[in-house]
């Protein structure tokens, strides 16, 4: 029989449980592979078996009975040599007493240990032999699984597919050689039925040779997809947007600052992007204050100048309204109009909004979410700016990239504070050109962190009342509660009535994420214009706010947020001349994680060394949120161990896609099957 016949039907519970592990074809199960190894190739006599480690015997039963009080099953088993061992289940149904009866031969696997009844093993492994059972001729693989599919299931599923499959090499020959790579079918059975004699420690730590094989199909693939998609996107047409350097020159002629080398070569380079009549798709990564903003206004002017309309999505309602104002300012000498879009604004004032753009008399739009909704029509959209992308699901990128005019599709540049590793830029985002922001503006004020444990949290107050008393400001973060975003907005109201309590000669200011629009407008504006002392924030604050009298920070709970967070937080002061200062509160005892990444955040402020230690803390699927991102992840590789197999599979990827297409075919359908389509976002 086949092992498309064997397969379980749609719907099935064997199949919703194969689908739990992303297996839905027989083709999947060749992929999935053994996370570790158990050798019952041999058998260990009971007298030369080593306490805390696994072994497998053979022994007969000599008596099994339920014990009391506490209810266990207990089994003495004696060996040819004639020594003796307990077995022991602390649950189990009454067929497996009656497998046990005296006489009875049996294998065991388990561990052995010491305990009250002597030698023994706790649960092991039963199977029912006599003394001519053959043993096993290859490792007992152990797989990932799920709850209600048991490994020996798994087993002969996959035993089933791998007699079935063809296992033919789609990689040429000549390419196997010159990496020295061993053969995919001979690959697959190493790592499914390893032989007595292979290194275990080699497989468990994924070392052998054949999970180089895998890592680096596994690298090649998602270079192939990526690169794919890349080529597949340069094949749509976009509107040609050429430097008319109208616009652009006179914003750089009114701005009060200058712009550093970096965004002056950032800027250069989206210039060139616009200009191609293939949508580009550029990610603009700087560090937090680095001047991400400036430049994509630069390039929406460019959008401008060429007649046609720019937008900019941010994930929250103060973001957009920040980069709103800024933008507002900065455009307004040149006579240059901006809609502003957001769920908070009022319907006369957004139907105003959406009629200009509609008409095409406003080229500029800013604006959250809003700005994907189906009354928004944007007729002429030829660039679309997303800030901190990450923040934004596959489908609303999507939506926005909808938007572009009939025929076309537009640029879109994903702007992000999050700096991102090398070895991610070189994997995950292969797909993207990608700029950088390294320098930052002159002026800026390093900020000094400090820790401080929660019992000192009267003194940071009387320290915060002081640095206010002599003209500064200051924020006081409230503790992340991911659980509950009710409980969140409890802790901010209850952090706010305590320090108006403790500070009543303070103006003590409350914003959270429950406010209306116009509320967390006004309590901004407040603080913007120093009618405000202490602004008590939850992490609605998190990017783009920019007050540079804000001199201090406290952040309450620090072990509770992740290091982009921390970073991303402490960016909100530093703005100013004033030396400035982050305080990051914390509640002891602290979990191993917590403490290493409290230790990056005290230790480090360069974006791109927090990144780094942010990805060996997290790794790379909840760094850059694999959920949102749409990408499918790398389940067999590390980027950290294997870096040395990411720039030959990058050459690679180009040499089969000019050369051998059927390959890059065979490759990526064997790989990602129906997931290939998520990365076209």
């Amino acid at each position: 029989m086949s092992a498309a016949a064997r397969w379980p039907s749609e719907g099935s519970r064997l199949a919703t449980l194969l689908g739990k592990l992303d297996i839905r074809q027989p083709e999947d199960l060749l992929l999935h592979l053994p996370l570790r190894y158990e050798d019952e190739t041999r058998l260990i006599p009971i007298g030369q078996t080593q306490p805390g480690v696994c072994a497998q015997i053979e022994a007969e039963v000599l008596s099994c009975e339920v014990t009391r009080p506490r209810r266990q099953l207990l089994a003495r088993l004696r060996d040819d040599a004639g020594s003796e061992i307990v077995a022991r289940w602390l649950n189990f149904y009454p067929s497996l007493q009656k497998q046990l009866a005296a006489g009875q031969r049996v294998r065991l696997f388990g561990e052995v240990r010491g305990g009250f009844f002597g030698v023994e093993m706790v649960h092991p492994r039963l199977r029912l032999v006599d003394k001519d059972t053959p043993l096993p001729q290859a490792l007992t693989p152990v797989y990932p699984t799920t709850a209600g599919l048991g490994q020996p299931s798994l087993r002969r599923l996959l035993d089933a597919a791998l007699d079935a499959a063809s296992l033919d090499d789609p990689m040429p020959a000549t390419i196997r050689q010159r990496l020295a790579l061993p053969e995919f079918a001979e690959t697959l059975h190493a790592l499914h039925r390893p032989p007595p004699d292979a290194d275990a420690r080699l497989l468990e730590e994924r070392e052998h040779p054949a999970w180089w094989r895998i890592k680096f199909e596994e690298l090649l693939v998602q270079q192939l997809s990526l690169r794919r998609a890349y080529n597949a996107r340069r094949a749509y047409n976009a509107i040609c947007l050429p430097p008319q350097r109208t616009l652009t020159r006179a914003l750089l002629e009114h701005l009060p600052f200058a712009l550093t080398s970096a965004q002056q070569r950032v800027i250069r380079e989206i210039a060139a992007d616009l200009a191609a009549p293939h949508p580009t798709q550029r990610l603009l990564q700087g560090d937090v204050g680095s001047g991400k903003t400036i430049v994509a206004a630069f390039a929406m002017l460019q959008a401008a100048e060429n007649g046609c309309q720019a937008v900019l999505m941010a994930p929250t309602e103060i973001l957009s309204e920040q980069h709103y104002r800024k933008l507002a300012a900065w455009l307004a000498p040149l006579g240059i109009g901006i809609a502003w879009l957001s769920g908070g604004r009022r319907k006369r004032e957004r139907e105003a909004e959406l009629e200009r753009l509609r008409s095409g008399e406003c080229l500029l739009a800013v604006g959250t979410h809003a700005l994907i909704e189906t009354t928004v029509e944007l007729p002429r959209l030829a660039l679309a700016v997303v800030d901190e992308q990450h923040r934004f699901g596959v489908r609303q990128r999507l939506a926005l990239r909808d938007k572009g005019a009939t025929g076309s599709r537009p640029h879109m540049l994903m702007m992000s504070a999050t700096p991102i590793p090398r070895t991610l830029a070189m994997t995950h985002y292969a797909d993207l050109d990608v700029s950088t922001l390294d320098e930052l503006p002159p002026g800026r004020s390093p900020i000094l962190t400090r820790l401080a444990s929660a019992a000192r949290r009267e003194e940071i107050i009387a320290r915060l009342k002081t640095a206010c008393q002599n003209g500064q400001q200051a924020y006081w973060v409230c503790p992340l509660i991911e659980e509950s975003e009710a409980l969140q907005l409890k802790t901010a109201l209850e952090t706010w009535e305590a320090l108006k309590e403790a500070l009543p000669e303070l103006r003590v200011g409350l914003i959270h994420g429950r406010l209306k629009a116009e509320e967390k407008t006004a309590a901004m504006a407040a603080f913007s214009a120093g009618e405000t002392n202490v602004l008590v924030a939850t992490t609605v604050i998190e990017v783009g706010v920019d007050v540079p009298r804000a001199s201090l920070m406290v952040i309450e709970h620090a072990e509770r947020f992740g290091l982009a967070q921390l970073h991303q937080l402490r960016g909100r002061v530093g703005r100013g001349a004033a030396q400035s200062s982050c305080v990051l509160l914390y509640e002891p005892p602290l979990s191993a994680t917590a403490r290493a990444r409290l230790r990056v955040i005290f230790e480090h402020s360069d974006g791109f060394a927090i990144a780094r230690e942010d990805l060996h803390i997290r790794g790379p699927g909840e760094f850059i949120g694999a959920r949102q991102s749409g990408l499918p992840m790398l389940r067999y590789a590390d980027l950290e161990r294997d870096t040395e197999l990411i720039e030959p599979a990058r050459e690679l990827a180009g040499e089969l896609l000019a050369h051998h297409p059927e390959a890059v075919a065979k490759l990526l359908a064997r790989w990602l099957g129906h997931r290939e389509g998520l990365l076209n976002a």
